[in-house]
């Protein structure tokens, strides 16, 4: 049986939220359904955040009200507190990721608070969706490096990630940014992770920065990463991190996934035609 990557496309989310011009609702929805029946296993919809923060994104309810659902399909979404999490479960989200920072300048930047209080404040969620029985994903943003402190070192992420999982059971996704890492950053950041976390059970979120993001993919593959963010058409960036300009494409990952000889479940040409058409749409509402 060949052995098979899991993908979590962030288009609909990670991948819109930094687009200035609104995204009508139906082209949303539709964004996520396509993805859907082209076979992604999991799709990360929106973010339950203030709508001054992301206004992209403040329509988080009505895109999961619209939305019909595939069977087999995670539909997930972003939340910064327990307010976001209690909107989520009100709105039948499947799954929550949480979002911190291995930069304490990120963090104060982008959570209003220390890598610490952001921990804090996590512990709530924690337990709530416990207790509502959704899984945890845990970003780790600048896992690599960081647009104002530089190199960000494996240890000091290493010691983020025993801070987390005190709080309870968590998947742990560790993110380059501002897409500088090379697979040489990647292999010394698993090094690092790998004694807290299975590598199995790590999840990759690259940017395609300076087009090296499949080169670090490949290296995770081969020391036994199983678990990669990517977003259609290379949608993306961080409104909150200047040079942080694209998530790794579906595509490209796709392809590197079948040169090695790994399954997906993921229609290619689906992907493709849905990036296409996706980026059209955003062509079309950015002109003036």
């Amino acid at each position: 049986m060949t052995e098979r990557i899991w993908i979590t496309e962030v288009g609909p989310r990670d991948g819109l939220q930094n687009e200035q011009a609104i995204v009508p609702l139906a082209d949303k929805v539709m964004l996520v359904e396509q993805l859907a029946a082209a076979g992604c296993p999991e799709v990360e919809v929106s973010a339950f955040v203030r709508p001054d923060r992301v206004p992209q994104l403040a329509d988080a309810e009505q895109v999961f009200a619209a939305l019909t659902k595939r069977p087999g399909t995670v539909y997930s979404a972003l939340v910064p507190n327990i307010r976001g999490l209690e909107r989520a479960i009100e709105a039948g989200a499947d799954k929550v990721a949480l979002f911190t920072a291995a930069s304490e300048t990120f963090a104060a930047r982008n959570t209003n608070t220390s890598i610490e209080g952001s921990i804090e404040r996590f512990r709530p969620v924690v337990a709530e969706a416990a207790t509502a029985g959704l899984p945890v994903r845990v970003y780790v943003s600048c896992a690599v490096a960081c647009p104002w402190e530089g190199g960000i070192t494996p240890r000091h992420v290493a010691t983020v990630i025993e801070r987390l999982l005190e709080l309870g059971p968590m998947e742990i996704d560790l993110g380059d940014t501002i897409g500088v890492a090379t697979p040489d950053d990647i292999e010394r950041l698993l090094e690092a992770a790998t004694p807290l976390v299975p590598v199995d059970q790590l999840v990759l979120h690259l940017h395609d920065t300076h087009q090296s993001a499949i080169a670090c993919a490949k290296r995770a593959v081969e020391l036994g990463v199983r678990r990669f963010d990517t977003a259609c058409g290379g949608l993306g960036g961080c409104p909150f991190a200047p040079g942080a300009p694209g998530n790794v494409a579906t595509s490209a990952m796709l392809a590197m996934c079948h040169d090695l000889g790994f399954t997906t479940g993921i229609d290619h040409d689906a992907v493709a035609e849905t990036a296409t058409w996706i980026r059209s749409r955003l062509r079309c509402k950015n002109s003036p």
